[in-house]
């Protein structure tokens, strides 16, 4: 009867396949000695006759219906509780111009005249900075100012207009060269209002000669590299050497410890006169830094004032 009596297992597996199983209720058992049924594999299942030693052999022959209709169905698919791994998306990476490629710094920096000068600056591709930019920063002003202004490195404005100390910082800046008589453009008629002299004689206005220590601008404005200076320093040391000014104005930590080759605070140097070959340097602060610190523009009013006074004395 083991063979002709399914059990809910089985029968829910046959079910799960599509295959129809007449089950006899319990009461509809087949009498002993008829034919029962069609089994799942259409042929009829021997009745069980004799004792056990007849029964016995079948059992481990010959499979039951449930295992021959097991072993010839197709598999079933297995769902798994499992969420579905997604496949990973590939970055599509679109093909752009290749960059050019690094090259030295061009030789003899220290013997070139400005045309020269300049048109090695443009073209330089000594360090990283060079592929992000979109001008270089040379410089603006007299070339032959007694006053030279040194910052940092160009910010966006200055990338794109190609000329240092532009934007509020630049207005800045303006203004407190104003103040002392001095104009980023050459000659007299740059300065509405000329400062007098003490006996009322009008005093010619002077120019001033304004560079950055590094001609590209760093990416996001972050601060300049040491490799980055070292690349540049040749340029801004022939520029001094060109314009071969009686003083030196270093804006900006950058610009300060790149001039005198130290690690220390603009609040340590301040107040002292310092020496670039051979030329006096006095120390400020960026004018970008004061918009963010309007406390310390006095500062930089005495800083202007010692400068000043370092030309009247002719150190």
């Amino acid at each position: 009867m083991s063979n002709m009596i399914l059990d809910e297992r089985q029968r829910a597996m046959l079910a799960e396949m599509g295959v129809r199983v007449w089950m006899p209720e319990p009461d509809e058992a087949p009498a002993q000695g008829e034919t029962p049924p069609l089994a799942a594999t259409g042929s009829p299942v021997p009745a069980r006759q004799g004792g056990p030693e007849t029964a016995e052999p079948v059992a481990r022959n010959a499979p039951s219906a449930v295992e021959s209709m097991v072993n010839e169905a197709p598999p079933v698919a297995i769902r798994s509780s499992a969420p579905a791994q997604r496949p990973v998306p590939v970055p599509v990476v679109m093909p752009g111009p290749a960059s050019e490629a690094l090259a030295p710094r061009p030789d003899g920096v220290d013997t070139m005249d400005w045309p020269a000068l300049r048109d090695a600056v443009a073209g330089c591709r000594a360090c990283g900075l060079c592929q992000g930019r979109r001008n270089t920063v040379f410089g603006v002003g007299d070339v032959n100012a007694d006053w030279m202004v040194i910052g940092e490195a160009p910010g966006e404005q200055e990338d794109l207009r190609g000329e240092p100390f532009v934007g509020p910082a630049g207005q800045l800046l303006d203004n407190m060269l104003k103040a002392i008589g001095l104009s980023r453009q050459a000659g007299a008629e740059a300065v509405a209002d000329i400062p007098t002299q003490a006996d009322g004689a009008p005093r010619a206005s002077r120019g001033v000669y304004i560079a950055n220590v590094l001609k590209c601008r760093p990416p996001g404005n972050r601060n300049p590299q040491p490799a980055e200076v070292a690349q540049c320093e040749p340029y801004l040391a022939r520029q001094v050497a060109l314009v071969r000014p009686r003083i030196i104005l270093a804006m900006g930590r950058f610009a300060v410890q790149s001039l005198l080759q130290t690690t220390e605070p603009i609040g340590r140097l301040r107040g002292r006169v310092h020496r670039y070959q051979g030329v006096p340097v006095v120390v400020t602060y960026h004018p970008a830094y004061l918009l963010r610190n309007l406390p310390d523009k006095a500062k930089a009013w005495v800083d202007l004032c010692l400068a000043m006074d370092v030309m009247r004395q002719g150190a």
